[in-house]
């Protein structure tokens, strides 16, 4: 069946498409959306999914190619897990965990610490990502402060790399157009090179990333840096993996330079990469795990902060806490419909087929390559990314002129209209970004094939070429 065929959509209380359009144009004020383009255009309204798939409200659908926000990993239409909130509901809606505790995040916590690797036991619950991150910046820093050596404040991230949006997290992001329109940020975020090697000069040493946050640790003086904060694979950018041993060289400089390591998985766990966690595939130990997305594959809102014994004991000493908290962090719905979700990852193998299908996947992003405008391929498991360029040879790219009108002049509007939702960005060089659902198999790759392929070719003869 094509992305696009129509389909029958069930009857909704939603109201008539009509109807939605101008109360979506009146009323709703999406994220990282330029709302003056819909003055003229519809809103694409998506209300209903299934699988691998979403439809919107004329029945038309469209291949998930993003897990909406590389974060359905389950895929859509898992009854099961509204089903889970609901019995919750009926014993527990909401009962917070300041002070008080309930058996949902209890048994949670439990079961998250069991999957983390090494001496990551302690758990603390976020309502998504940026507070997350946001946590775990505040506890390394709290953690310092309690070792007697509160002039640890810093966090060193990578440059182009996306950890969120509250003024912590932003201040950690790396990507300038996010940061400018709410400067002055949250001090003391420092930035050092990604892992793009894609434009690294031939000789360049593998580990030259790694050495450069040392290089950093040390301009600032180390006594003064709290934590490093990377991605497993770094999401802005497109999905940039890490060269062999990158990981264990910094956990090498963390330790000489008592920096604490914080593995930022909002979303490479969960089966993203193949495995629980991120740091799995790679075989690093973090200090810290931040966590979100999959970890109910987005039916609730839930993140969480994973800390080792030796960062949360100072915390457990009589009379100490982390003086921290949201409302709505380990909410017993929420985590109700977590556990629900990892025994549906867990009972049908996901992690294992990722890593089975994965070499399919890229295999048929490397045939990509045959097209003039694709330059490079990357990324792990079901996250990858296609790098486009104006020239194979010389890796040349485009301009800031020539990237809009390529991304949002064309391909984003493009790709939708033939089917296919994924991400078409320049949060750096531009890329397209693809992050289908763990359950996505064979049908699904063919499919992506066939729609990039007539884009990309579209692509080349009308902006580039042309």
């Amino acid at each position: 069946m094509a992305a696009t065929t129509p389909q029958t959509a069930p009857e909704t209380n939603a109201g008539e498409p009509s109807d939605l359009q101008e109360q979506a144009r009146r009323h709703l004020w999406m994220h990282f959306t330029p709302m003056g383009a819909y003055r003229e255009s519809e809103v694409p309204i998506l209300e209903r999914g299934e699988g691998c798939y979403v439809f919107d409200v004329h029945g038309n659908r469209y291949l998930d190619g993003l897990s909406a926000l590389f974060c359905v990993n389950a895929g859509h239409g898992r009854t099961e897990l509204g089903e889970a909130a609901a019995r919750q509901a009926a014993e527990l809606g909401f009962y917070t965990n300041w002070t008080y505790a309930h058996p949902r995040s209890i048994e949670l916590a439990t079961r998250i610490a069991a999957l983390a690797p090494g001496d990551l036991n302690r758990v603390f619950f976020t309502s998504g990502g940026s507070e997350a991150v946001e946590s775990a910046w505040k506890l390394c820093r709290a953690f310092h402060k309690l070792n007697g050596e509160g002039q640890r404040t810093k966090i060193v991230a990578r440059e182009l790399a996306y950890h969120g949006t509250t003024l912590g997290a932003l201040a950690a992001t790396g990507i300038t157009a996010l940061r400018q329109p709410f400067e002055p940020l949250t001090p003391g975020a420092v930035h050092a090179p990604n892992t793009n090697s894609y434009r690294w000069p031939a000789d360049r040493d593998p580990l030259w990333a790694a050495d450069q946050i040392e290089h950093r640790i040390e301009f600032e003086g180390p006594e003064t840096v709290a934590a490093v904060i990377l991605e497993p694979v770094q999401n802005a950018g497109g999905c940039l993996p890490p060269q062999e041993g990158y990981f264990q060289r910094v956990r090498e400089i963390c330790d000489r330079h008592g920096v604490l390591l914080i593995s930022d998985e909002v979303v490479c766990s969960w089966g993203r990469l193949g495995t629980w966690f991120g740091c799995q595939r790679y075989e690093y130990q973090p200090d810290l795990i931040t966590t979100a997305k999959g970890l109910t594959s987005a039916y609730a809102p839930m993140g969480a902060v994973i800390a080792s014994d030796r960062v949360a004991e100072p915390f457990m000493a009589e009379g100490k806490m982390f003086v921290h908290g949201l409302t709505f962090g380990g909410h017993p719905m929420a985590a109700a419909v977590a556990q629900a979700n990892i025994d549906i990852l867990e009972r049908e193998g996901l992690n294992e087929h990722v890593q089975e299908k994965e070499p399919e996947l890229r295999g048929m992003l490397e045939g990509l390559r045959e097209l003039p405008i694709v330059g490079d391929v990357r990324g792990a498991g079901f996250f990858c990314a296609v790098e486009l360029v104006k020239d194979q040879e010389t890796k040349g790219t485009f301009s800031d002129e020539e990237s809009e009108r390529l991304l949002r002049g064309f391909l984003s509007g493009e790709l939708y209209r033939q089917g296919l939702i994924c991400r078409a960005d320049d949060r750096g060089d531009p890329v397209i970004q693809l992050a289908p659902p763990l359950i996505a198999d064979t049908e699904q790759f063919e499919e992506i094939d066939a729609v990039l392929r007539r884009v990309l070719i579209d692509a080349w003869d009308q902006i580039v070429s042309g």
